[in-house]
């Protein structure tokens, strides 16, 4: 099919700004495009594989029931390097939508209701089934941070995105093979892979705070936005609105204390890091902490550092002293941060 026919095609279904913001793409494999409207797999595994360069779905990946599946589907019939199109409409974007659209209060009536049957319903294991039975997936409500996570563990990372006719569109390019997740979780109690003493990754337990997969956002979030004072990534979309609360409160720690008692952490020490933080780190710190158990009360809270050279700079003073004097260091950082926590108020972002 020619460029133009192609053209003519998006702009129908979805306006010149679409258009403008796909061309580019478009415009480096004419021959090799492949232009769906699907929210089925079946459509996608019918298709030949290594035959397309670029694959642009028309349809809203809201509408899709089984969205990893297609995704990963997606991923197979491309070449590494391949381009995938497609848009989702976000939270924020439904949000913005209901409240422009009625009058108050009856839209903020009509949003709490939307968000009972479409975010909350799909989620809870005693309505999960009805909801979908009842909906087949169309028109299903989706965060930015879940959407783009899940293109992440199948494979792809993201190029570009943007705010179109209240749809979020995207490109992703494939960049490798699907991580296959028999195991994602959507319920209050997160388990979440960090690096334990000799360096072995272990499942820590924290309360989510986060929307579902932002755990495969992490290297996009830090390329994105870098990190704040205090260590923590910068303007992170991934965190909800009740996790923000959580985390000022310390509440989604307190399950770290299920790993204290199994002896994977002690009561003070080092934070567990994930896989990309920990790789911001210095070689003689990353041999440093893989000596000693990571810990529940970190020596943040005793030295506030603000950058993450700070950070590491306390970290080392911390592990230094305590291979001193284990004891009489883990008593002293425990009530110096009991204080900067409780008088003067420490918080951590």
């Amino acid at each position: 099919m020619p460029l133009r026919d192609f053209k003519e095609v998006i702009i129908e279904h979805t306006g010149e700004e679409v258009w403008a913001f796909v061309e580019p793409y478009l415009e480096m494999e004419r021959e090799k495009i492949l232009l769906l409207a699907t929210s089925t797999a079946f459509n996608i595994n019918n298709q030949p594989t290594d035959c397309f360069q670029i694959l642009v779905n028309l349809k809203r990946v809201n509408d899709v029931r089984y969205l990893n599946k297609f995704f990963e589907a997606i991923n197979a019939i491309l070449p590494e390097g391949g381009f995938y199109i497609n848009s989702v409409q976000t939270y924020s974007i439904r949000k913005a939508k209901i409240l422009k659209r009625y009058f108050w209060p009856l839209n903020w009536f009509i949003y709490t209701i939307d968000v009972l049957l479409r975010r909350i319903f799909p989620k809870l294991w005693i309505t999960k089934k009805l909801y979908f039975f009842v909906t087949q997936g169309n028109n299903r409500v989706l965060s930015k941070a879940e959407t783009l996570g899940r293109l992440y563990s199948c494979g792809f990372e993201v190029i570009t995105e943007r705010v179109i006719n209240n749809e979020l569109y995207f490109v992703a390019r494939k960049k490798k093979e699907p991580v296959f997740d028999n195991h994602p979780t959507y319920g209050p109690l997160v388990r979440l892979k960090r690096y334990g003493k000799n360096g072995e990754l272990f499942n820590v337990y924290k309360m989510r705070t986060m929307h579902p997969f932002s755990e495969y956002l992490q290297d996009y979030v830090y390329k994105l936005n870098h990190l704040d004072e205090g260590g923590k990534f910068k303007n992170d979309f991934r965190v909800t609105t009740i996790g923000k609360v959580m985390r000022k409160f310390w509440l989604d720690e307190l399950p770290m204390l299920i790993n204290v008692l199994k002896g994977q952490m002690k009561l003070v020490g080092v934070r567990p890091l994930s896989r990309q933080y920990f790789g911001l780190y210095t070689e003689e710190l990353k041999k440093r902490r893989n000596q000693f158990k990571p810990g529940l009360v970190p020596p943040f809270y005793v030295d506030m550092p603000k950058t993450l050279e700070e950070i590491m700079d306390s970290e080392l003073r911390y592990l230094n002293a305590y291979e001193k004097k284990p004891i009489f260091t883990d008593w002293t950082y425990f009530w110096k941060a009991m204080y900067n926590i409780f008088i003067r108020r420490a918080r951590s972002n």
